[in-house]
């Protein structure tokens, strides 16, 4: 018997299992596209659901060599051997994965060649002009990816297979992600994918919308401004605090499969940049008070997701560290500690809490009179919910009854006193 076959399969499956396997890899493609399409409808209206324009107006091949070259440049840019070298949590075979820190050289890096680029005369109005190709392309990219993952991890050792997706039934393991951590020598492809062409490409195409809308008015509108800026922040926060990624589930506990490829390559660039892409066709007006006003939701939303986050990631990388070692603690079977007091004894998922702040900060420029730019705090809310029960039943599972107890200690979810 090898190794491979020595693998515990998994029984708990998520997502529908594998009816949810076989229909969001069709519904999700969908929903990208529809999305898209009724941010060009003249009244911004969800129903009845816009149709599908023709074939020719979906696919362009140059859209898909467009979306390749663009990957190519950041693979290139995460190969320079600039910033940290970084660990991983410790795997099941007791060994690290190296990871370099150089996501925000990259990010710096892209902005200063669309400096130079952009007086050249490069065109990024064709990004506005050419959403619905570029998104049918990411999808094709995502699947094929997921494809090719899929048949790598079936030659993958069985340390490096992901306890989720190794259930035995083939299409819900390519959903989930067999492999935990497929790499291609040293390139670690969900990492890369995590936080570099996705993310970075959702700037991108945010500052696209922009520039379409000031040829399109001669400036810039308040609203778009702070649409961009505050996702910028974000994207910024996300490269800055690289490292902090390799403690999250995506990395430490998903397979790579094909929830992550089109969620990373498809689902974030084109439903991420849907408040700046309304605005273009559906301009709204904002008052200085107005802006003052989501500016401060989004400090806040900013300043609690952050805090939140840097206390947790210095308690799970060493919690000896002076700036965590006074809060207060539970002991576990395992040997590790739950934070029950800062911000984790606040509620479980503070940063959660900043999360959905930040989403609604960057809905409200796009005013209250259509429901298609608050799409994202919406989805957003089913995802952390969802995230939040998985995470719940992970913790149960692996802590018993010091997470019981720690639940006792802090009653609310996500939000003090609602939930």
């Amino acid at each position: 018997m090898t190794e491979k076959h020595k693998v515990p399969r998994t029984t708990e499956m998520e997502f529908g299992g594998t009816l949810g396997a076989l229909c969001l890899p069709v519904l999700l493609p969908l929903t990208v596209l529809y999305l898209l399409l009724s941010c060009r409808t003249p009244d911004a209206s969800l129903l009845p659901p816009p149709s599908l324009p023709p074939p020719a107006q979906l696919w362009l091949p140059e859209t898909l060599l467009l979306l390749l070259g663009w990957g190519a440049l950041q693979g290139g840019l995460y190969l320079l051997p600039i910033g940290k070298v970084a660990e991983g949590m410790v795997l099941r075979d007791g060994t690290r994965l190296k990871y370099p820190i150089n996501g925000f050289c990259a990010l710096l890096i892209t902005g200063g060649l669309l400096a130079v680029a952009l007086p050249c005369g490069l065109p990024l109005g064709y990004v506005y002009d050419h959403m619905l190709p570029l998104a049918v392309s990411a999808g094709v990219i995502s699947l094929s990816l997921s494809l090719l993952l899929y048949l790598k991890s079936l030659c993958a050792p069985a340390s490096a297979i992901a306890p989720g997706g190794n259930t035995g039934n083939p299409l819900y393991d390519f959903f989930m992600g067999h492999e935990l951590n497929p790499r291609i020598g040293s390139f670690d492809l969900k990492y890369f994918c995590e936080l570099r062409p996705g993310l970075i490409g959702w700037v991108l195409i945010n500052l696209a919308m922009l520039m379409k809308e000031a040829e399109l008015r001669g400036s810039p509108s308040l609203a778009m401004i702070l649409v961009n800026a505050f996702q910028l922040l974000y994207v910024v926060d996300a490269l800055w605090n690289e490292e902090a990624v390799l403690t999250t589930m995506d990395i430490v506990q998903d397979g790579f499969g094909f929830m992550l490829a089109f969620g990373d390559l498809a689902w974030v660039p084109y439903t991420y940049s849907l408040q700046a892409h309304f605005l273009v066709t559906h301009p709204q007006e904002l008052s200085a008070l107005g802006a003052i006003a989501i500016a401060a939701l989004n400090a806040l939303g900013y300043f609690i997701f952050r805090r939140a986050n840097s206390e947790k990631n210095l308690f799970r990388r060493d919690p000896s560290d002076p700036r965590v070692s006074g809060l207060e603690t539970i002991a576990t079977a395992t040997g590790k500690r739950l934070l029950v007091s800062g911000w984790w004894g606040f509620v479980r998922h503070p940063n959660y809490l900043g999360d959905l702040m930040m989403a609604l900060a960057w809905s409200l420029p796009c005013g209250l009179s259509h429901l298609l730019p608050y799409f994202y705090m919406l989805y957003f809310a089913a995802l952390l919910v969802h995230r939040e029960a998985r995470d719940e039943h992970q913790c149960l599972r692996k802590y018993g009854l010091s997470w019981e107890r720690y639940c006792e200690r802090v009653p609310y979810r996500i939000i003090p006193y609602l939930y």
